[in-house]
This record gives C-alpha cells, sequence and structure tokens, in this order.
C-alpha cells in the first residue's frame, strides 16, 4: 500500500521556497496549459457552431410549427441530439477514441481532444439555437412572410437578425460548457489546464498547482463570460446603453486577443490536421 504521509512529505521537502522559484519551475507549464485551454476551447467552438448553428436552424425550421414542417427530418435530428448528448463527456471521450486515434493520429494532446470536444458541442449548440430562435415574436415573422419574404430571407433577415442577443448569451454558456469539458480531458492526458490539474494535483499530491489550474480556469470562465455578456449587452435594443470609455477599450483589446488567439488556434489545428 502506498503511503500518502511520506509522499506528502516528499512533496512538500521538494516545493520551491519562493513564489519565484515556484514559476520559475512551473510558469512554462502554467502558460503552455492556458495556451492548450484557450485553443481547444476557441477551435472546437468555433468547429462546433459551425455545424450546430445549421443544424438548430434546421431543427427550428422544420419543427410542427416551424417554416417548413418536416417529420422526418426533425425527428432525425432530434434523436441524433439527444443521443450524444445523454452520454457524458467523459464517457464519449473514451468512446471515441479509435475514431480519434484514425483521424489525427492519435488519442491524446489538445489537438486530438479537439474532435470530442467538437462532436459534444454540435448538438449542445443545435439545442442552444433552436432555442434562442424560437424566441422570436411570432409576429414578426408573420410580418415578413405577408410581405413576401421567402423562408431563406426570413432565417437570415428575422430570425439570426431578432434572435442574435439570445444567440449570443447562449454561445457565451456554450463556450463555457466547452472550457469545462476541455477541462475534464485531461484525465486521459488531453492537454491544457485540467491535464495539469490531475498530473501534479491527484497523481503527485502537488496541490499548490492544482489550486493555481483551478483558479487559472476559473478566471478564463469569467473572461468568456464577461466577454460574452458585453456583446450581448451592446446589441440588445431593450438596454440601449452605449459602452462607455473604458469598457469600449476593454472590449476592443479582448476582441483583438481573441481574435488572434482563434485565428492562431485555427491555423495551429489545420497544421495538425491537414498539413502533416
Amino acid at each position: 500500500m502506498v503511503n500518502t504521509g511520506f509522499l506528502l512529505s516528499v512533496a512538500a521537502q521538494a516545493a520551491p521556497a519562493t513564489v519565484g522559484e515556484w514559476w520559475a519551475q512551473y510558469g512554462k507549464m502554467l502558460t503552455d496549459g492556458i495556451w492548450g485551454t484557450i485553443y481547444m476551447t476557441l477551435v472546437s467552438t468555433a468547429i462546433g457552431y459551425l455545424f450546430g448553428l445549421p443544424m438548430g436552424v434546421a431543427l427550428t425550421v422544420t419543427d410542427k410549427d416551424g417554416l417548413r414542417p418536416n417529420a422526418v427530418v426533425y425527428k432525425t435530428l432530434d434523436v441524433i441530439a439527444n443521443i450524444v448528448r445523454s452520454i457524458p463527456f467523459l464517457i464519449l471521450l473514451i468512446l471515441l477514441i479509435p475514431f480519434t486515434r484514425a483521424l489525427v493520429g492519435r488519442s491524446y494532446g489538445t489537438t486530438a481532444v479537439i474532435v470530442p470536444l467538437t462532436i459534444a458541442a454540435i448538438p449542445f449548440i443545435a439545442r442552444m439555437v433552436e432555442s434562442s430562435l424560437k424566441e422570436v415574436d411570432a409576429g414578426v415573422i408573420e410580418a415578413a412572410r405577408s410581405m413576401g419574404a421567402s423562408n431563406w430571407q426570413i432565417i437570415t433577415r428575422v430570425l439570426l437578425v431578432e434572435g442574435k442577443t439570445s444567440l449570443i448569451i447562449n454561445a457565451t454558456i456554450a463556450m463555457g460548457t466547452i472550457l469545462g469539458y476541455s477541462a475534464m480531458a485531461g484525465t486521459v492526458g488531453g492537454g491544457g489546464l485540467g491535464d495539469i490539474a490531475v498530473r501534479y494535483g491527484y497523481n503527485r499530491y502537488q496541490y499548490d498547482v492544482m489550486f493555481v489550474t483551478v483558479a487559472l480556469l476559473i478566471i478564463l470562465f469569467q473572461l468568456f463570460q464577461t466577454y460574452g455578456m458585453m456583446i450581448a449587452n451592446h446589441f440588445d435594443r431593450r438596454k440601449g446603453n452605449a459602452m462607455t470609455a473604458v469598457t469600449l477599450v476593454v472590449f476592443i483589446v479582448m476582441t483583438v486577443l481573441i481574435a488572434v488567439c482563434g485565428g492562431i488556434g485555427i491555423l495551429s489545428f489545420i497544421k495538425e490536421m491537414f498539413l502533416k
């Protein structure tokens, strides 16, 4: 049997004496972990919306009260979404290991985890999009139809435009959920802050590292949440409040940072997947 007290005493003896020494020992690893988490979250969210948004629109349009009801299409998409969402992410991650290995060439690391993250995100995003679009006032849709608008015009110029505030809020929720999923992936070597928390906090009893990674995850979540709500409030016509100078500067800085990180992440993903 492993002597837990002995392991804790060894870890305590080996711990750095000062904050500077601690950062020198773990700083690069944590910095890489932050980037890995941002990379997985942004790329998975982007790809998830690439497929989840059309799926959500299709669910809305083909519903019995939709623009073009189609029971077969709706039921098929509904069942697919329910099946994927009913599987806990950790189990889904393990189930998809053979598929991930066949697609990426390995089942561990940040790029590999994007595959199950995206598959888990698509039906979740689709349901969020469906919920947002169904909040649009039916009277607005009928008014557009009475003026001769086609279904495509109603979708692009009425549903998506009128529901944009709810769509942005739900996108913020989706990003936070994917961030949490990316941390769970650390249990199977997924990389990022979750992987550091498991390897150092759980396996090596280095709780200082684990607490710092948890704090960093909370900070990342709050940043994503704050940024998303800033955008939603800006487009919410019911509030009509313009951004203050400070809020505008923060918004621009965060937009640039997320755009740069997202662009670098997507390019890195393309390079890993297609330019090996």
